[in-house]
C-alpha cells in the first residue's frame, strides 16, 4: 500500500477522543484517521454517469418538446 504523508489539524476534544478510542482499541491514533478518511472518501466518491444515458438518437428535433406527448400511457399495460 503507498501512503501520502499529510497534516491534519484536529480540534482538541477530538484529538483527546481519537487517542482514548485508539488505546482502548490498542491502535494507533494515525490508524484510527486512516481508516476514518477511507471510509468518507469511499461514502462521497464521485460516481461515473451509466454509460446509456444519451446513447440513442431519435434523428427527431422536437423529442424534448413533445415529451409529455410522446410518453402518455408509457408503462400502462396493454
Amino acid at each position: 500500500m503507498a501512503v501520502q504523508k499529510t497534516t491534519v489539524y484536529l480540534d482538541v476534544d477530538a484529538y483527546r477522543r481519537i487517542k482514548a478510542i485508539a488505546k482502548a482499541e490498542r491502535r494507533a491514533p494515525a490508524d484510527l484517521v486512516r481508516e476514518a478518511v477511507t471510509e468518507y472518501a469511499g461514502r462521497h466518491a464521485l460516481r461515473a454517469a451509466p454509460r446509456s444515458i444519451g446513447i440513442g438518437r431519435s434523428k427527431r428535433g422536437d423529442v424534448s418538446e413533445r415529451a409529455e406527448e410522446l410518453l402518455v400511457g408509457f408503462g400502462r399495460s396493454r
